[in-house]
């Protein structure tokens, strides 16, 4: 099983960032960067579904057939199991699509990190990993996307919430890095800087 190497954390530890693989991640739960269909893709959406087997298609068809026939919309969240993941379930969101000539759409893709927040607490969960939703195929420009994430996470955690570690999973240092340069997390509430 690869490791995963934490970098850096914020918000005293509660928010490590690794660069790892997340279908390692033995969490509660582990956010897919799904598309609308719910139905596999490429990427994280297809390395998920490779990793956890069979079972997490069925709830995801499950899932159109009785919620949401026309697909899942952009910022919704839903949960499936986690099938053989290390993760117990799986948390589906869609981000926001960013082409040439479309402005990257930050509540969009704050409402994936908030709307999949509040699903894992409201099931009771303590441990979630994200990766960089949007920014591979979607094309939303990672440094865009890195403020509204940190800026989403926080608030939702400085609220309140039962949930207590979320991971921020990047696939290269590259990616990782470039979080790091452009979060706006509390700059009082880092746990430790990063390290190179």
């Amino acid at each position: 099983m690869e490791q995963s190497q934490v970098i850096a954390a914020f918000l005293s530890g509660q928010v490590p960032v690794l660069v790892g693989d997340i279908t390692t991640q033995d969490v509660d739960a582990i956010v897919n960067a799904a598309n609308s269909t719910l139905l596999g893709g490429g990427g994280v959406d297809g390395a998920i579904h490779r990793q956890g087997g069979p079972r997490i298609l069925e709830e995801c068809r499950e899932i159109r057939r009785t919620r949401f026939p026309q697909g899942l919309p952009t910022g919704d969240a839903v949960l499936t199991t986690g099938g053989r993941l290390p993760a117990r379930h799986v948390i589906h969101t869609v981000g926001p699509i960013c082409g040439i000539g479309r402005e990257p759409d930050a509540t969009m893709l704050a409402a994936c990190y908030r709307n999949s927040l509040a699903l894992a607490a409201g099931h009771g969960f303590h441990s979630i990993a994200f990766p960089a939703i949007s920014t591979g195929a979607y094309g939303y420009p990672a440094h865009q996307a890195a403020p509204v994430v940190s800026e989403a996470i926080e608030s939702v955690l400085t609220a309140g919430t039962v949930v207590r570690e979320v991971r921020l999973v990047f696939y290269s240092a590259d990616d990782a890095r470039t979080f790091l340069k452009h979060q706006r997390f509390a700059p009082s509430q880092a746990a430790n800087s990063p390290r190179s």
